[in-house]
């Protein structure tokens, strides 16, 4: 049996406490007016534009100087030619600031016209930071909360699927699995809530979801003519329907397995096995359901076919490096006697290759909306590569580049900190991944990596980690009874 180290206990509550803190603060400093926003606009704009304003001032002073000082060489030029030249000059000079007076008057109409729009404009501009950075706490901890549930939903899904392909090698590493499945329950009702807070309304947050809001629906055509699929109710119950049929499955699938270790026969197996064939029917057309309604929504102008797919290979990748990481942790501290390093090699396999499935899907959704060239389409990557071109680049980098040129060497699959390293890395990358989904759409240009962000992504991690390590320690690692368990114990090649 394993043994949750008080160590590791104390760091997992040291992570939850220092999140809290993080995302009490970002919620807490926040703009809550108009006036705040300006004050930051103002520093902005000081910040930015005080040294070309400088340089102007300084420009300007000398353009001035040599204009006047010309001007003085002219008038004692004239003076020396003809008095009456002079004379004749200030006359005209008389005359015509006496002509251009009505001008003048229509110039300053005008003028005044401009500020008023002007300030109409910046008031406008205002109000539309304020929302976004309202919302930048909020979209913090939504990018971290959907990101470690999904995780765990990877792994899942990974599960079923070595129970339906009745794969020999993968039994020793069942616990682990669902060890990390463990956290789906906890991670749905935080995430559930969530969801029930932007619908609501409540605490002014369903910013996240602008078709959520009445007046948006009213003046939008693109979103009112997705108002049947796109409301509320309809949203919250597929949501419920979800999580219920997901958590649902990894009750009994564990519970199955379990009792198959008690029994004398394969009853249990055999039903893990038929639930699990009929759970991945359930999760393919439920998955790409969820991808719509709770990351592709956010931004509702916009459609792509691939993005279910893209959205699975994301979290599927990062719930098998995760598998991964804690094989490799359990197995430093004593444990996991029958993982092997073939074990550890078949996981970092399926790391490197569903990598290339996602970058291969990744390509294939930019190119085809680049190619197209269509303004509904392209305005999504637009806005990335523009606002976002270094999380949006950054990520193919992680999540591609470095897996491949780390993984596709054989030896280093086997190499237990070069895992940890390509690991880490990945999950990181398929963190800003899912930045790069939600942020745009609720903050705009207004996005950092600051304290919100680091918070939320350190108060999910010490929760799972808790919530993970304690679920390994109410069953043996070993499933005894498992009809292919001896096949695992000695996979080798």
């Amino acid at each position: 049996m394993y043994t949750f180290s008080s160590k590791l206990k104390t760091f997992s509550f040291v992570l939850m406490a220092v999140g809290l803190l993080g995302i009490g603060y970002g919620f807490l400093t926040a703009p809550k007016d108009i006036q705040e926003v300006e004050k930051i606009l103002a520093a902005e704009s000081h910040g930015a534009h005080g040294e070309a304003k400088h340089e102007a001032n300084t420009s300007a002073e000398t353009s001035h100087e040599v204009a006047a000082s010309h001007s003085e060489a002219t008038v004692e030029k004239k003076k020396e030619a003809s008095p009456e030249a002079v004379a004749a000059d200030d006359t005209t000079k008389v005359t015509e600031s006496t002509v251009a007076e009505p001008v003048h008057v229509e110039k300053v109409t005008s003028k005044e016209s401009n500020e008023v729009s002007e300030a109409a404009e910046h008031k406008e501009h205002a109000e539309h930071v304020l929302h976004q950075l309202q919302n930048k706490p909020w979209a913090s901890l939504y990018v971290a909360c959907i990101f470690f549930m999904l995780l765990s939903m990877g792994v899942l899904a990974f599960y079923a699927i070595q129970q339906v392909a009745q794969a020999g090698w993968s039994p020793v590493l069942f616990r682990v699995m669902q060890g990390i499945t463990a956290y789906l329950p906890v991670g749905s009702v935080i995430f559930f809530i969530i969801l029930v807070v932007c619908g609501l309304n409540i605490f002014h947050s369903n910013s996240l979801f602008i078709w959520l809001d009445p007046e948006v629906v009213a003046h939008d055509k693109i979103i009112a003519n997705k108002s049947g699929y796109l409301n509320f109710p309809f949203w919250i119950i597929r949501a419920a329907i979800f999580l219920i049929g997901w958590n649902l499955y990894r009750y009994y699938s564990a519970k199955n397995c379990l009792a198959q270790d008690q029994a004398s026969d394969d009853l249990n197996y055999k039903k893990n096995f038929k639930m699990s064939a009929g759970f991945l029917v359930f999760f393919i057309v439920t998955e790409s359901i969820m991808s719509w309604d709770w990351i592709m929504s956010i931004d509702p102008h916009w459609s792509s076919t691939l993005f279910g797919w893209y959205v699975f290979a994301s979290f599927f990748v990062s719930g098998i490096t995760m598998i991964t990481m804690v094989s490799l942790y359990l197995k430093s501290r004593g444990y996991l006697e029958y993982v092997n390093t073939s074990h550890i090699h078949d996981l970092a396999k399926f790391m490197f290759g569903i990598s290339v499935f996602w970058t291969y899907l990744w390509f294939s959704q930019f190119m085809l909306i680049w190619y197209a060239n269509i303004p509904e389409e392209i305005t999504y990557f637009v806005t990335r590569i523009q606002l976002y071109n270094l999380p949006f680049f950054g990520a193919v980098v992680m999540n591609f580049l470095f897996p491949i040129l780390i993984l596709i060497n054989t030896d280093f699959k086997r190499i237990t900190w070069i895992l940890v390293m390509a690991g880490t890395v990945i999950l990181l990358g398929h963190y800003i991944d899912f930045f790069n989904m939600v942020m745009p759409g609720t903050v705009g240009d207004r996005w950092f990596i600051g304290i919100s962000e680091i918070a939320s992504v350190l108060f999910f991690l010490g929760l799972f980690i808790y919530v993970v390590f304690s679920a390994l320690t109410k069953a043996p690692l070993l499933p005894k009874r498992n009809p292919f368990i001896e096949e695992s114990k000695h996979f080798h090649y």
